[in-house]
């Protein structure tokens, strides 16, 4: 989503909260719910989900295995689950044309460093670079080149799902920058 008047240009990212963290969430609390109550029946010699018998399961060494899983996976669900609460990783990159600035807003973890808020001058922008490696797992990801700067990343590796819709994005933004386009 974007927003741009005269001279301001607003790029909102979005973080975790998307639809693949929240299936994933799900996902794996389930299945690690699954995994510790199997293995908790195999402890209690009796069912305690109907469809998830445990009666041919015995508790040394299987049983505790599955607990074991089934703590591990409620952990990485809680992680998750954290990341989706906080949002990590959303936030905006601003260009400021009349202050001559462009930031960079990231919310991060819980902690003295929760607020990531990055200011370059807009005049140290060289260009607007794409990496674009195609295959199974595809990475787009526009970068900004800056002097005496390693390149920064503009957006997430997923977040074009065509090669089209990272093009217009950049040529957008080098026209509002009035800086070239490398790369492809």
């Amino acid at each position: 989503m974007n927003f741009q008047v005269d001279h301001i240009r607003v790029d909102f990212i979005i973080g975790s909260r998307r639809i693949s963290n929240f299936c994933w969430a799900f996902v794996i609390l389930f299945g690690a719910l699954g995994f510790f109550f199997v293995g908790f029946s195999s402890y209690m010699q009796k069912d305690l989900i109907p469809f998830l018998s445990a009666e041919q399961i015995l508790f040394i060494p299987q049983g505790i295995v599955m607990c074991f899983y089934g703590i591990a996976g409620l952990f990485i669900s809680f992680y998750l689950w954290c990341t989706i609460c906080w949002n990590v990783g959303s936030g905006y990159n601003k260009f400021d044309k009349q202050k001559g600035i462009f930031s960079i807003f990231r919310w991060g973890f819980p902690g003295k460093n929760r607020r990531i808020f990055i200011q370059f001058l807009i005049k140290d922008i060289q260009a607007i670079r794409m990496e674009v490696q195609e295959g199974f797992l595809a990475r787009r990801v526009l970068y900004i080149k800056i002097k005496g700067q390693q390149d920064i990343p503009l957006s997430r590796i997923e977040e074009y799902f065509t090669l089209r819709e990272m093009e217009d994005k950049a040529a957008e933004l080098a026209r509002f920058l009035k800086v070239s386009i490398e790369g492809i």
